[in-house]
């Protein structure tokens, strides 16, 4: 028979498509798979209005046959088939989707939704195929006919005879070249790994022949190998059963063979949407951090499956960045696919998903925080730098999304606490939310700068990661009260009898503290009596927005530009340390030079900050010590 050519446009589109629509090979079977599914709903359909047909789901499946001696895979169905017309309509017209035709004829609407929507997905097989052989049967016909094509170049419709209705299509693999192998679409471990992967949840049984070792016959030591038709998919997906039916274990497992991580889940989110938008949801929340997930090579992002066909691997803009420690998948039949089915149009339905799960994902963190107390603080140890970065990041914009969910170690109550237990805690004359900043726990409890506040009986949140105190400034209040860093110029905390003493006193000392401003030589704004300190003779402390903590960390940046705060030396006017100073100003300026070197570079010690000199000050101690 003579061979029909493509359409124009067809031929143009089917080259293309071959090479440009599918970014990976192995989604041909996915394609294909899911065409016979289509075709078996299509059965399924008319059964709901034909009394003359009954549909018996045990008599319906798909069979994937590998004969690597000719190089052939087979992918049968038992389906509705197609008459001479529809082959000629479906496959010589490249875009015309038979399924798409039958969904909107029928107006499906009993969830038997049809996969199809492009047309396009049949031709994925000349990826791996040089010639692609369709034998098929239609429901009530005695007639059966064979569509053939290499490519391109055109195809054939020929009568044929086929015993059963349905449809096989015969790919012939193409030859190894040197740059690419096509075996691998011969091979059992592979095969059941790509429909594991895309078509694991189709909804009827996916047959295969698969070699397996069993004992022989009348020994218990000897094997042998045989092969048994096995079903290799799932069919029934977890998230489309009933919640209580499921057990903690379901979801574990669950969680484990999907890869998901190695640890076990917090936490699950089982989502049932139907609503503006149709979609279910499992999502985990991990209790460890995987290995490379503060790098740039981590990837965020959910499974996506549309009627239970695998689409995206990972779709990001399912989460947000500050969630992109979550783990799951959404399956929806609402999602504008493109044309390969394999990324996503950015439409309402996907931004609609979204926000539901972002929303989902706080209220469980919150019910964890305030149920499961033990369990959401492994979960901050893990990831609570993450959800920090995500109040920084977009100048804020999701700081009150966040807010309630962040936690800082506490000076009273030597754990973890939420910013609400803080405020709870609060004492009536307390103006601020008062915290210091430091490399960890028991460096801070030693800054001397915490000592006015501590005596107070006030709380104070000790910051260790490098973005608390970053993220602090862009949430700027929380409940209306403002954050104070312990090393602030102004700590808002009323004056007793003795402070006001020693404020006069400092107006006594304006001679000296000038003059040891000069001779530190612009590393200072300031020199000044403190009001925080108690026992210890000196601190730093920063006037204005950025603090020292902020700026040894900017610092540490590749592209710094020697950003530095503004720093007060401040002194304890009653430390015996003092009356050195007073009598080396009002005796001996030389000495004068050494004890503010000396006391300078000890309050740079104090703050873990680095002194320029070492051998400067190492001699100034020696100078000290003669």
């Amino acid at each position: 028979m003579a061979k029909k050519q493509f359409q124009a446009e067809s031929k143009r589109l089917l080259e293309m498509m071959i090479n440009s629509i599918y970014t990976q090979r192995e989604i041909f079977l996915r394609e294909l798979i899911s065409n016979a599914s289509d075709a078996i709903d299509k059965i399924y359909y008319k059964a709901l209005t034909d009394d003359n047909l009954v549909f018996n789901k045990e008599d319906y499946y798909i069979r994937i046959t590998a004969d690597k001696t000719n190089r052939t895979l087979t992918i049968s169905d038992t389906g509705i088939g197609m008459n001479k017309e529809e082959l000629e309509n479906n496959l010589g017209v490249i875009a015309k989707s038979g399924s798409l035709a039958f969904k909107n004829e029928n107006e499906l609407k009993d969830g038997h939704n049809i996969i199809g929507q492009f047309g396009v997905g049949f031709y994925s097989a000349f990826m791996v195929a040089d010639q692609v052989t369709v034998m098929t049967r239609a429901l009530g016909s005695d007639e059966a006919f064979k569509w053939e094509s290499t490519g391109a170049d055109g195809y054939t419709v020929v009568a044929d005879e086929k015993e059963t209705v349905g449809t096989d299509i015969v790919l012939k693999i193409k030859d190894n070249t040197e740059e690419d192998s096509y075996d691998e679409f011969l091979e059992e471990y592979r095969l059941k790994a790509i429909i594991k992967k895309y078509s694991d949840f189709i909804r009827y049984p996916i047959k295969m022949d698969v070699k397996i070792s069993k004992p022989v016959e009348g020994s218990e030591t000897e094997f042998e190998e045989a092969v048994e038709e096995q079903t290799v998919n799932s069919m029934v997906p977890i998230w489309r059963k009933n919640k209580s039916e499921l057990t903690e274990e379901d979801y574990e497992n669950f969680y484990a063979e999907k890869r998901y991580g190695f640890d076990k889940p917090i936490k699950h989110i089982h989502i049932s949407a139907d609503g503006a938008v149709v979609y279910n949801a499992i999502l985990f929340i991990p209790e460890k951090t995987p290995f490379d997930y503060y790098t740039k090579e981590y990837e965020k992002g959910l499974e996506l499956y549309s009627n239970g066909v695998l689409i995206m691997d990972k779709c990001a803009d399912l989460l947000p960045d500050y969630f992109s420690f979550v783990k799951g998948m959404v399956d929806s039949e609402d999602l504008s696919l493109n044309i390969s089915r394999e990324m996503l149009q950015h439409d309402r339905q996907l931004s609609l998903i979204a926000k539901n799960i972002k929303n989902k994902i706080k209220s469980q963190l919150l019910g964890l925080l305030k149920d499961e107390r033990e369990k959401y603080e492994k979960f901050y140890t893990s990831f609570g730098r993450q959800l920090k970065f995500g109040v920084y990041n977009d100048y804020g914009m999701n700081k009150d999304l966040l807010q309630d969910l962040l936690m800082f170690y506490s000076s009273k109550e030597k754990k973890l606490v939420a910013l609400d237990e803080y405020i709870s805690r609060m004492p009536e004359d307390q103006k601020y939310i008062y915290y210091a900043a430091g490399t960890s726990v028991e460096r801070i409890e030693k800054l001397p700068q915490t000592e006015l506040v501590a005596d107070k009986g006030y709380e104070i949140l000790y910051f260790t990661d490098d973005i608390d105190e970053f993220a602090i400034k862009v949430i700027g209040t929380y409940k209306e009260k403002a954050f104070k860093s312990v090393s602030s110029g102004d700590l808002g905390i009323e004056a007793d009898n003795e402070d006001k003493a020693s404020e006069e006193e400092e107006n006594g000392h304006k001679e000296l503290f000038e003059e040891m401003k000069k001779l530190l030589d612009g590393k200072v704004t300031g020199v000044r009596a403190s009001k925080r300190l108690k026992s210890h003779p000196v601190c730093l402390t920063a006037d204005g927005e950025l603090s020292i903590e902020m700026e040894k960390i900017l610092q540490a940046m590749p592209d710094s530009q020697n950003i530095q705060a503004d720093k007060v030396l401040e002194i304890n006017v009653n430390h015996d340390v003092f009356k050195s100073l007073q009598d080396a100003f009002e005796h001996d300026k030389e000495k004068l030079g050494l004890y503010t070197s000396l006391l300078y570079h000890q309050a740079l010690l104090i703050e873990g900050l680095p002194i320029q000199d070492p051998v400067e000050f190492t001699n100034d101690i020696c100078k000290v010590m003669v």
